[in-house]
């Protein structure tokens, strides 16, 4: 069976490290504990991983945040993979730092990448991992506060929780969205 692994962020050095590229960032981390390496192809970052008996196209959108549902689309059907095989990794700052949640499906929720991704695809019907990247910021400083570098306490627990996120990847390729949802929902 084929997947799209596909993690949200920005290209370019200046978006590297912030709350915003936590999809990327996971996704260089599978890479690396996979011993694959991304590829410059249309509309992204593309690496792709056997696991399983199963092929996963890894995906860093090269269209900007905003945009990222025109290389999701393209993605999904250069490879002819179903929209129930598609998993997007997402920063979210409804939930507190380094919570994670599973969702078969669901709005954007105010997370633009995910508003463009239901616009070009039509449909909202397709699972999301979101890393919780918390709230702490004053009134009007949404915008820096995403695109701003990690704290230091954020980022010494980073490298915990986003193996947590390889292992849901692992889970959501082999054994399904809802079984994967039971075993790390709420106890992540």
């Amino acid at each position: 069976m084929r997947f799209l692994i596909a993690g949200l962020g920005n290209p370019g050095s200046e978006y590297a490290n912030t709350r915003h590229n936590i999809g990327y960032r996971i996704l260089d981390a599978l890479a690396d504990a996979s011993n694959i390496v991304f590829k410059d192809r249309r509309y992204g970052f593309v690496a792709e991983l056997s696991y399983n008996e199963h092929t996963l196209i890894v995906l860093k959108p090269t269209t900007f945040m905003n945009l990222s549902g025109l290389a999701i689309n393209y993605w999904l059907k250069k490879e002819c993979i179903k929209l129930e095989n598609l998993l997007v990794l997402n920063d979210d700052l409804a939930l507190p730092f380094g919570l994670l949640r599973l969702k078969p499906k669901g709005s954007a929720g105010g997370h633009n990448g995910l508003r463009n991704i239901e616009d070009v695809l039509g449909s909202n019907q397709y699972a999301r991992l979101r890393f919780g990247i918390g709230s702490n910021f004053s009134a009007g400083q949404q915008f820096n506060f995403v695109l701003g570098q990690w704290t230091r306490d954020e980022q010494a627990a980073l490298p915990e929780r986003i193996e947590v996120c390889i292992k849901i990847v692992e889970s959501f390729v082999t054994a399904g969205v809802e079984k994967t949802m039971t075993q790390f929902n709420g106890k992540s």
